[in-house]
């Protein structure tokens, strides 16, 4: 079978879509996930990468994160920028609390992230990590927007970095197909279907989506979390689209 990779795509908290669509893989995907080779992604993408590469026995611990992270952001006066609200710290504890004193090594080669250099605005993919710390601050620098979620841009290897979502909202890797996941409605492979009326097209950092009300709407929720309902709605929908999405390319097992 052909080298397969994944990505996902940065979408900040509509991230728990993916999560869904992570399930759906562990569950249903033994077909694609022997083949796959490697996984990428940008922001809240690269955390549902880095679950899936090094802890896919700890996903439920992940989502139930993601719940409490949103529902204290939403419990301050002005979401991630209330003064006081430590985003990143609450980010970090989170993956500290998620990933195996191993992961590096899990990661190595295997999972590449997307960051963005803060001073040059270039994009630089990372897929190898010397340990735990250097792992998880590429995935605090691939998910800082900086002012929403603080004032200082991560230190990684020296310098300042921010969000892979700025200059590659979803990785394509150079070797063999690479899956595509995204919370938007648009051309990638899992993504849920367009319910707007015109085929208009919004370019974002290497990913194209749809322009409707339902995709203005997660671009929304990406950094100002709805309601625990309307998150479980959107993990739902992302297992059900990679269900369909297995089943579609005969990759079910």
């Amino acid at each position: 079978m052909t080298v397969l990779n994944l990505s996902f795509a940065a979408c900040g908290f509509a991230g728990i879509y993916h999560l869904g669509a992570v399930g759906a893989f562990l569950c249903h995907g033994d077909k694609l996930l022997r083949s796959v080779k490697a996984c990428a992604g940008a922001s809240g993408g690269a955390l549902a990468a880095a679950v899936l590469i090094t802890a896919p026995d700890r996903l439920e611990q992940c989502k139930e994160f993601t719940y409490r992270f949103a529902e204290s952001v939403r419990q301050q006066k002005f979401g991630a920028m209330t003064p006081g609200f430590d985003f990143m710290l609450t980010l970090r504890d989170g993956i500290e609390e998620i990933l195996p004193t191993e992961a590096h090594s899990l990661a190595n080669d295997r999972l590449h992230v997307s960051i963005t250099h803060s001073r040059s605005g270039k994009n630089c993919m990372v897929s190898r990590f010397s340990s735990r710390d250097e792992l998880i601050k590429a995935l605090l620098a691939s998910s800082f927007i900086p002012v929403y979620a603080g004032l200082k841009a991560v230190e990684f290897r020296g310098q300042k970095w921010m969000d892979g979502g700025f200059t590659d909202s979803l990785p394509v890797l150079p070797v063999g197909r690479t899956i595509t996941v995204s919370p938007f409605a648009g051309h990638q492979d899992v993504c849920p279907a367009h319910r707007g009326l015109f085929n208009t097209r919004l370019r974002l950092p290497n990913m194209t989506i749809l322009f409707s009300m339902e995709n203005m709407k997660r671009l929304n929720q990406a950094l100002f979390p709805p309601s625990t309902g309307t998150m479980h709605t959107l993990h739902e929908e992302g297992f059900t689209d990679a269900v369909q999405f297995l089943k579609r390319e005969d990759l079910m097992s």
